[in-house]
């Protein structure tokens, strides 16, 4: 027998698990680690976060991916190249970590990749009837498990799609399995660069739950900041602070059918881009407005889509009084916190933190939580039948030799 597959069946059979969980999202700010000691499966998951950290893209690698990130046409060649070469990055920053860590690589059971996402195409974006949702990240595990020494899986959105889903949001599986809580509804609120949230019924029933986009999160704003004030975010709103809401411009930016559509569904930057605002700012006759009145508009599109979203939800389940668990970098954005949390008053507030996981981290975390269940678990049926979420385990495995 091959020693990694063993390896992975006495793995499967242990007690706990070290699972290394990455995340990299759209925004490009750094690569998340997350080392995580797992024990159980399902919903009997449970998770310790040992160690977490993000360490910083540099302009290098933000400059390579920009060149392929969310277009059309792109040079081939340079895909090709970047996508050994992101695994590359990829593992050089674990080996750093585990090193200031003091950790080896062998005390590692498995490392839980999600790739960098360079272009997300479901169905309802690209319209095209013959084909279905696809999406693509690079960053290849082989290449992460030759240079690490360390069991990677990898590439996991692809299972989902052959599923019959839309490859997102995937936070669902890690969601229902550590954070669902008998007689409370929850919601878990993640605002990356596209926002997300996943519900967690109080009956702990699989068929109840739902996750879905909600439109833009951080990514229309981030974008517009680094074309027009030469910073990578708007830190604490204090740009969008100093505008006002336009509402003829708002209103537009509201009507993309997108924000209509049934759940669950997906997007991305190939939608919530400068091209989308520019076309939305001459549609509302709005050409003459202030960068910073656009940034406060970019602002509440946010703040407001989600608040609809979350209201579709509400009434869907019949509850108002849930609890929001929030997490990832928009979390921070006062502004975008403040309406939703006025908007929603029955609502309860948290972060991923009351639940002791650190809300930064949590993306990262979740994708270990796919492995292990990769490897110990599968045998938990999620969604039951829900459309879009196909009850499945996910991960391609990549041996180290």
């Amino acid at each position: 027998m091959n020693q990694y597959i063993a390896q992975l069946a006495r793995m499967g059979a242990a007690q706990k698990r070290t699972i290394i969980g990455l995340m990299s999202g759209t925004s490009l700010d750094g690569l998340d680690i997350a080392v995580c000691e797992i024990t159980g499966s399902g919903m009997e998951t449970e998770v310790a976060v040992k160690h977490f950290t993000t360490i910083p893209f540099d302009e290098t690698f933000k400059s390579a991916i920009r060149e392929i990130f969310s277009k059309r046409t792109i040079d081939f060649e340079l895909l090709c190249l970047l996508n050994p070469w992101v695994a590359e990055q990829h593992a050089a920053m674990i080996l750093k970590a585990l090193k200031g860590w003091g950790i080896k690589p062998s005390d590692i059971d498995l490392i839980a990749s999600h790739g960098q996402t360079v272009y997300h195409a479901p169905k309802l974006l690209h319209g095209k009837p013959q084909y279905g949702n696809a999406t693509l990240q690079i960053g290849d595990g082989d290449h992460i498990a030759v240079k690490t020494g360390i069991i990677t899986m990898s590439d996991f959105r692809q299972k989902h799609i052959a599923a019959g889903g839309e490859g997102a949001p995937l936070a669902v599986y890690g969601d229902y399995f550590i954070f669902s809580k008998r007689g409370e509804d929850r919601i878990m609120l993640n605002i990356g660069g596209i926002a997300n949230y996943t519900f967690l019924p109080g009956s702990l029933d699989a068929t109840k739950i739902f996750s879905t986009d909600t439109g833009p999160g951080y990514t229309l704003m981030d974008q517009y900041v680094q074309q027009h004030f030469n910073c990578a975010y708007d830190k604490d709103a204090a740009i969008a602070k100093q505008g006002k809401v336009n509402d003829a411009l708002l209103n537009v930016l509201l009507s993309d059918p997108f924000f209509t559509e049934p759940f669950p569904k997906t997007t991305g930057p190939e939608l919530f881009n400068l091209t989308y605002l520019d076309q939305a700012i001459e549609a509302s006759g709005q050409s003459g407005i202030s960068q910073y009145d656009i940034m406060a508009t970019l602002n509440r599109l946010t703040a407001s889509t989600i608040v609809t979203a979350i209201e579709r939800g509400q009434d869907m389940i019949g509850n108002k009084e849930i609890t929001v668990y929030s997490s990832g970098g928009g979390m921070h954005n006062p502004m975008i916190m403040d309406f939703i949390k006025v908007s929603l008053p029955d609502a309860r507030f948290f972060t991923t933190d009351a639940l002791q996981i650190n809300p930064d981290a949590k993306e990262a975390v979740l994708f270990a939580v796919l492995a292990n269940e990769n490897v110990a678990g599968g045998s938990v049926s999620i969604g039951g039948g829900n459309a879009g979420i196909p009850s499945v385990t996910m991960g391609k495995i990549s041996f180290p030799k």
